[in-house]
């Protein structure tokens, strides 16, 4: 394939670590070893001695169909090119690893009507640069919302031929939009999202209680998945914390608005745990219905959560790379590049969140399979919440705004950056975490929950040939020319990241390559708009 050439830095190989400061061939997935010979040249083959292939790393062959981009066979050691009839496309990557494409379930694309802000066409490249196969669409912040199907059908028309990867959608819960879920289903949403509290654009506003319950009758016996932004006003609350964006106070901020310290004050862990205690009331309503906390950010919520599982309400949630790298402390004053919502809260509250997802970790099992988190383990997912916007609504003082974070938009920009935040902050705690985890918490459990286990997620037979080659001594810089995204403003400008993605596979396509860059025939990314079958137990 002819591959058109990208302005990337040079990387360098290197031990240190910072963020921002042959065995027979053995099928792994059938006893016996295929007829090699028959498949001729309708196959790639990729092969490293380091391969993580359901959940654990081996040394893999993966062989992958020319025609329909699946998996045909994965074998767990490294089959030299003299096994397979001549000429067959063959790569062996060794030492660098081999590991399923990131699913990237939290991703805000913004077109149509905000393209501004971000697109399909940037965001997946973005997306492919970082090693993300697949991502889900939210449905605000373009316009019109997903909310309604003549709304998820623009969003999909606007889409089609300008994604790098594949990519689905969420469709929304608004007020007075019941009507319109179980229709959206059929036409193959992932799954809803519902803002408890203002989303900061009007054309998607806040759900009311009865509002949620209206959908979760809706949608009590339909195979989708009800996630909520899980944030509310206690009753008495000392807080100027109306809306996620703007608002009009009810008191006055206690400190200067370009202060991140008074920002973080006026939404407190009581504005999350309020709002999930809410939505676990609720919970009776679609006994069936998995539901699912979207960005956590407060450790104050875990108890809730982990008691509610242990009930059986059938409840997960998500944290953020930004909630697992990024602390209040470390935030100077102006630098509304750090301003989200729920808000990047302290080092403590960090530290909290990486102990629960390790906690959640079933390091007995050796398969991606059911038990692959203990039974009241709530935090199975790590996303990237990407929320872009334009220079001038981030307000920051170096392009002559206020550094006002309350009038400032929020939003975290980082698709393609996930991987190396990972890595790189959990080699920088030496805190056990192996690659085989982030695997599970970015690709296998990110597939789960927006209903594209049968594709994505994993490598083994059948599955989709979504590959990525992982080079994770190498190290680069966060600058313009690593920010793929539309606007190049993130909290992680000028970090020095460990983890540099070679190349990204989509269905047996290299659609990236660090050296070459970009399929110069252009996008061909899907849209992963087929109906999701009932889901089990999360």
């Amino acid at each position: 394939m002819q591959m058109d050439t990208g302005d990337f830095p040079q990387t360098t190989s290197s031990n240190s670590s910072s963020i921002c400061g042959s065995s027979a061939a053995t099928p792994s997935t059938a006893p016996t070893t295929p007829d090699l010979s028959a498949e001729r040249s309708g196959i790639t083959v990729l092969a490293s001695s380091r391969t993580i292939l359901s959940g654990r790393m081996t040394g893999g062959t993966i062989l992958i169909s020319l025609q329909t981009g699946k998996v045909i066979s994965v074998f767990d050691s490294v089959l030299p090119e003299s096994e397979f009839p001549l000429g067959t496309p063959y790569k062996d990557y060794s030492p660098l690893i081999l590991l399923p494409g990131l699913v990237d379930a939290h991703v805000h694309l913004n077109e149509p009507g905000r393209t501004e802000w971000e697109g399909f066409w940037t965001g997946t490249r973005a997306a492919a640069f970082g090693g993300v196969t697949a991502m889900v669409d939210m449905p605000l912040n373009a316009i019109p919302p997903t909310t309604t199907v003549a709304g998820f059908l623009e969003k999909a028309r606007a889409a089609e031929g300008q994604c790098w990867v594949d990519v689905g959608f969420y469709g929304g819960i608004v007020p007075g939009n019941a009507g319109e879920l179980k229709a959206l289903v059929k036409e193959g949403v992932r799954g809803f999202k519902g803002f408890l509290i203002d989303s900061g654009v009007d054309e998607f506003p806040a759900v009311s209680s009865a509002d949620v319950v209206r959908a979760l009758e809706e949608l009590k016996d339909e195979p989708t998945i009800l996630m909520f932004h899980a944030e509310m006003i206690p009753p008495i609350s000392d807080s100027v914390g109306d809306a996620v964006q703007t608002s009009e106070p009810p008191l006055e901020p206690h400190g200067p608005l370009s202060s991140y310290s008074t920002f973080l004050a006026s939404r407190p862990p009581s504005f999350e745990t309020y709002a999930i205690e809410e939505i676990l009331s609720l919970a009776h309503v679609a006994p069936r219905l998995p539901l699912h906390i979207v960005h956590l950010s407060a450790v104050e919520a875990i108890p809730l959560l982990r008691n509610a599982r242990r009930r059986g309400v059938n409840v997960t949630a998500e944290t953020c790379f930004h909630y697992l790298s990024l602390a209040a402390e470390q935030v100077k004053d102006g630098d509304t590049r750090h301003k989200c919502c729920p808000p990047i809260r302290e080092k403590s509250n960090q530290d909290g969140l990486w102990q629960e997802l390790l906690r959640g970790r079933q390091i007995h099992s050796t398969t991606m399979e059911a038990d692959q988190f203990v039974n009241d383990a709530f935090l199975r997912t790590v996303v990237s919440d990407h929320s872009p916007c334009t220079a001038g609504l981030k307000l920051l003082p170096s392009d002559s705004g206020s550094g006002d974070f309350f009038a400032a938009w929020g939003g975290i920009s980082s698709v393609g950056l996930g991987l190396p935040i990972l890595w790189t902050e959990s080699q920088k705690r030496n805190n056990g975490v192996t690659i085989e985890d982030i695997v599970r918490w970015c690709s296998w459990a990110t597939a789960k929950q927006v209903g594209l286990e049968a594709s994505k997620g994993d490598l083994k037979a059948g599955l989709d040939g979504d590959v990525v080659v992982f080079d994770d001594e190498a190290e680069f810089k966060v600058e313009p020319s690593t920010m793929l995204f539309r606007n190049k403003i993130s909290p992680y400008e000028d970090c020095t990241l460990k983890g540099v993605v070679r190349e990204t596979w989509v269905r047996g396509k290299r659609v990236f390559s660090r050296e070459d860059g970009f399929a110069k025939d252009g996008p061909s990314g899907k849209l992963l708009v087929e109906p999701r079958t009932r889901p089990r137990r999360m």
